[in-house]
């Protein structure tokens, strides 16, 4: 448990706040509490005691320096789009929203970077740096509605991940506040940087524990001028896992690979009042698979070739995306598969990742647990990482937070991505509801080192307490 004791906000605080950022961006009224009291984890719920929504980098200094000296909790928060409780104010305190800071400064063609403020939505930044022919490949699910600067805080991964890397291979340079009120730069605008300790990949994943990120600055890359789609039925749920490593060994790179099982594809079909997928009974996942390049006919080629490999699994017929609105349309799907699923009871939602190749023994080993405590499971993932979704339903349980049996069993579960070779988390954080399990990801020494680097960010420990894990003395 946490050893600090908080100090509650008085009304000169709340004086304080206002003159920093304005009477009309400090927030206390039931409504506004209430809506900064949950993000997407579970059914969890904190209030926090006051919501502020800073515009600079300076008003987020005077806020920090004045929680810091008053020993009160700061929650730094992006959109809200989060799983695993990062932005939940579980110890009250301060929210300190990034929203209206959504700004993209500059897009530098010359350079291919983008330097941005943290509230821009992710699809909004992507869209812009398209109009330049220019592409930022990270792609979460949520893109339509999360921050980068969330993105940023959580190393968030996507579609786009297998090829091209997730959020922190793009990252150069961040300005952050640190808890303490100092307000530094991290490195440099340059892709090769040997000059000290790399700051700023620390910052990147650390889920808003070690600073308040105010800038960032992403490289580009060209936009790929072409981009093909096909989706693959599969009988077996395990040889559509064995069939993604194939695919690797063979030589092809898809831009995406996504598996989505038979049950989460009925869920989100139905809630989007969809038929873009043909569901039959013999069905038991599907594969999207993407390439993306600059030669039309080599792609076709690629996705010729990859349909004669799956041709020695148990597969249905291979369905060929043929038009943007086609590939819309698959791609809508699988990106609300959480948000369907969630929607009719499945609110426990695991980030689990192995080495690919061991996939199909993860997908089996999480079907036989869910046999043996009595759990409903569906599973879709980005399936070319070995990174896969498990969403849980269990009667009476809504909130692997704080039950004691459903720790029990995800212990079981992330015992066995350990075993083969895996871990945690691949793109949702530890936050407050996965750190219970950090001690089968990392050894104690390992773990002292993270509380250490935590310690001398945060002396008193003031910014996002109690997530990743809690401090001790």
């Amino acid at each position: 448990m946490e050893t600090a004791a908080y100090a509650l906000l008085t009304a000169r605080e709340i004086g304080t706040f206002k003159n920093i950022v304005g009477e009309d961006y400090v927030f206390m009224d039931d409504e506004s509490l209430d809506i900064y009291a949950h993000d997407e984890t579970e059914n969890l719920h904190y209030r926090p005691e006051v919501v502020l929504k800073p515009r600079t980098a300076e008003e987020i200094s005077a806020i920090l320096k004045i929680c810091n000296e008053k020993n009160i909790p700061v929650t730094p928060r992006g959109a809200g789009t989060g799983v695993s409780g990062g932005a939940l104010p579980h110890l009250g305190g301060v929210i300190l929203s990034t929203e209206r800071m959504n700004t993209i400064l500059e897009i530098d063609e010359r350079n291919l970077q983008v330097t941005t403020e943290p509230g821009v939505i992710t699809e909004v930044l992507q869209d812009a740096v398209k109009e330049k022919n220019l592409f930022y490949p990270p792609d979460p699910s949520s893109r339509g509605s999360c921050f980068i600067g969330g993105n940023i805080a959580e190393n968030s991964g996507g579609p786009k991940a297998v090829k091209y890397g997730v959020v922190k291979d793009y990252v150069l340079n961040l300005e952050v506040v640190l808890p303490t009120g100092e307000i530094i730069w991290t490195g440099s605008n340059v892709i090769k940087n040997a000059t000290g300790y790399n700051l700023t990949q620390l910052i990147v994943g650390s889920e808003g524990t070690l600073g308040v990120v105010t800038k960032i600055v992403l490289r580009l890359i060209p936009l790929p001028q072409f981009d093909l789609l096909m989706l693959v039925p599969f009988r077996n749920l395990e040889q559509a896992g064995e069939a993604v490593s194939a695919i690797f060994r063979a030589g092809f790179v898809p831009s995406a690979m996504e598996l989505v099982e038979i049950n989460a594809l009925k869920i989100v079909s139905k809630f989007v009042d969809s038929n873009a997928i043909p569901i039959t009974d013999d069905t038991a996942a599907h594969l999207i698979i993407e390439v993306d390049g600059n030669n039309r006919d080599v792609l076709m080629q690629e996705m010729e070739a990859i349909g004669n490999l799956l041709t020695q699994y148990d597969i249905g017929e291979i369905y060929f995306a043929d038009d943007a609105q086609q590939k819309a349309e698959l791609w809508k799907l699988r990106r609300r598969a959480a948000e369907a699923v969630k929607m009719i009871g499945y609110t426990i939602e695991e980030d689990t990742v192995v080495p690919r190749a061991e996939l199909p023994a993860l997908i089996k080993g999480v079907k036989e647990l869910a046999v043996k405590h009595d759990f409903d499971v569906v599973c879709y993932g980005h399936a070319g990482d070995g990174n896969l979704h498990v969403r849980i339903r269990k009667e009476g349980i809504p909130n692997s937070h704080g039950n004691a049996e459903m720790t029990e069993v995800l212990r079981e579960l992330f015992k066995l991505v350990k075993q083969l070779g895996g871990t945690i988390s691949a793109e949702h954080g530890i936050g407050l509801i996965q750190k219970p399990y950090m001690d089968i990801a990392f050894n104690d020494p390992a773990l002292r080192l993270m509380r250490e680097i935590k310690k001398v960010f945060d002396p008193n420990n003031i910014l996002n307490p109690g997530k990743i894990f809690d401090l001790k003395n």
